[in-house]
């Protein structure tokens, strides 16, 4: 199925939860923030999500440095 990552189509299984998805993507999920359909989730509710056909994902990811 596909869904939307930063704006960029992607092809993910049926049963791919959120968490499969930061992992798949090789991202450490307590230095992400993600917008999920337009709501901000909490880092709790990566794991409770099963992506849908057509859902739109916004990942930021934190870099430290000075």
């Amino acid at each position: 199925m596909e869904i939307t990552v930063n704006n960029q189509q992607r092809t993910v299984d049926t049963s791919t939860t959120l968490s499969a998805l930061i992992d798949e993507m090789g991202l450490d999920d307590k230095r992400i923030a993600i917008e999920y359909n337009r709501d901000i989730l909490s880092r709790e509710q990566f794991s409770t999500i099963t992506l849908q056909a057509g859902d739109t994902i916004e990942i930021v990811n934190f870099v430290g440095g000075g």
